[in-house]
Parts: C-alpha cells; structure tokens; sequence
C-alpha cells in the first residue's frame, strides 16, 4: 500500500509536512489554516500511522523519503520531531527535489551522547521501547506527557494530542517499535555541514523538554541555516502558537520556494 499524503491549502508555495512518533498528518491541522492562503501543504502519514497504517514500507527514513519524493512535487519539506530525521534525510539525499528543509522540535540527534549532552537520556527512550511490549497504550500515553513537559498550557496540548493520536486507527506496533529505534540510533549531525547555506529553518519551542533548544541552535549553525524560537511553546508548538510558526516560517519559504 502507498502512503496516504492529503493535500491542502491553496497557496503557491509547495510544502510537505511530516508528523512525529505515534501521530499523523491530521495533527498540524492549526498550522495548515494558518498557511492556507499561502501554501498548498501535502501532509503525510507515515508507515504504519493514521490513514497509512497498511502501509507495509519499513518505518526507515531513507525508504520514506525516497516515497513521499515519488509522491510529491519538489517543495520545502517540514519535519516535526521524528518527522525531522525523515525530512533531514530527504534533504540530504535529494538535494534537487528538497527545496527547503523545514525542522520543527526537530534534531539530527535525540539521544544523549559524551559529545551531546542536548540529547535526552538514553536510558528513557529504551525503556519506552520495552514497555511497549507489554502496555502499548499507556507508552504512547507517557510519550505524549513527555511532548507537553514544559508547556504553558500541557493540559489543553495533552488532550489534544490524546484526541489525535488514535483519531486515525491505533499506529501499527511494529512501527512504534522502528520509531523509537531510529530516535535511539539515528545520528546526522557530520551531514548537517552539506546542506546549503540558508536553506534551512531550525524552530525551537522556548519550554520545550523533549528537544531542547540548544540542540536545534547547534543544528542551524552547523547548517548555516535559520534558527528561531517561538517563546512561551513546548514541543508541540504547531498546536498552542500557530500563528507564530507561520509567521516566522513564512518568510523563509518565500525565499526557498
């Protein structure tokens, strides 16, 4: 089965957006109508989430990439969280097809090491890949608390991402499991220097706890590219300040349409 990709909006400028662990392309649902007039969006839902669940292609960036490009026009591409490794990858990869790289809370990196200490402890993203053995529901639960840590508003983001999450058919526990794999394992940071310069925007949510700030201003200027932060936002600021996503992306896709 092929990726299910929706288009959306009615703008000029290609954009195609790619959601994180567990979700689907239906969760950036306030920053499509905030781009509306302004992009015509292709939103993803990768192997194994929401409509694409059937989907039996191997939750792998590289593979993923290769089929959303197959799938889509050339545009800028906008990866949040695990989404970003995908986007990263398609970028690095497919330099003529990626006009843009978009990383929304978003690193090469998740995962602490000696030299990045920005990462989360690894000892927490294997324990999430044990428990989901043995209690699917209440890993996923635990991971979308950890997306709200730090928000100003985690109760109103929480049930959000609550009503979402399995808004779409419950994610595929085979594609759970590759998901945290590739957070435990990907490392693109020694890339990141092969991006061209200005051709990518970094966005860090100020209260963020999952990906932290440092990490993605590391990552701009390791690209040479854009990094804002949208200040009073946790990781999922897409869903409590839109607007000021949009308003600070925008002009970089001008630029990179």
């Amino acid at each position: 089965m092929s990726l299910h990709i929706e288009a959306h909006g009615t703008g000029s400028i290609p954009l195609v957006m790619i959601h994180g662990w567990a979700m689907h392309g239906g969760i950036f649902a306030p920053l499509v109508d905030a781009l509306a007039e302004h992009c015509t969006m292709y939103l993803v839902d990768l192997p194994g989430h929401g409509y694409s669940r059937d989907s039996e292609l191997p939750l792998e960036p590289a593979i993923c990439a290769r089929a959303i490009a197959d799938a889509t026009p050339p545009a800028a591409w906008l990866g949040w969280s695990m989404g970003g490794l995908v986007a990263l990858r398609a970028a690095l990869d497919m330099p003529q097809h990626v006009r843009g790289l978009a990383m929304l809370c978003a690193t090469p990196r998740f995962v602490s090491a000696p030299d990045w200490p920005q990462g989360r402890d690894q000892v927490l993203v294997q324990q999430l890949a044990t428990d989901l053995e043995t209690d699917y529901h209440s890993t996923v639960d635990r991971f979308l608390t950890l997306e709200v840590m730090g928000s100003r508003d985690p109760r109103g983001e929480l049930r959000k991402l609550r009503e979402e999450v399995f808004s779409r058919g419950e994610p595929d526990l085979r594609v759970l499991q590759e998901g945290i794999r590739i957070l435990d394992q990907t490392d693109l940071r020694a890339e990141l220097p092969t991006l061209k310069p200005g051709n990518s925007w970094w966005s860090a949510g100020r209260l963020d706890r999952l990906v932290h700030p440092d990490a993605m201003e590391w990552s701009a200027a390791a690209s040479r590219g854009e990094f804002h932060v949208i200040a009073h936002a946790g990781h999922a600021p897409f869903l409590s300040h839109a607007d000021a996503v949009a308003q600070v992306l925008l002009p970089w896709l001008e630029a990179n349409r």
